[in-house]
């Protein structure tokens, strides 16, 4: 691996603060909704739907953002391929052409 691929790699890892920060998120997001559920003027039947919504539509997110995560790697590992090809073809050209000089 090239050290402009390995820079590139590093630049886009994420600080331990951008962690911390996506977690308190998530869980001062998940407290309040379930705060706001229970202390909803509704009966247990009502509360109990609107929180399976929410924990579907968690989930969901989770396997969205997975998805996605997967869908990009392929395509890195896909472009990290050809350009393997590509470099292996551009040594072995070189190579035959030194050969005829």
């Amino acid at each position: 691996m090239s050290d402009s691929q390995k820079e590139k790699i590093m630049s886009s890892a994420n600080t331990s603060s951008f962690y911390a920060m996506a977690w308190l998120s998530f869980i001062i997001a998940t407290v309040g909704m379930l705060v706001g559920i229970v202390y909803m003027p509704l009966n247990l039947e009502l509360k109990a739907f609107f929180a399976l919504g929410y924990f579907y539509t968690v989930s969901s997110c989770f396997t969205l953002a997975k998805t996605i995560r997967d869908k990009h790697e392929a395509e890195q590992f896909h472009n990290r391929l050809k350009d393997a090809k590509y470099e292996k073809f551009l040594n072995e050209y070189e190579r035959i052409g030194a050969g005829l000089s």
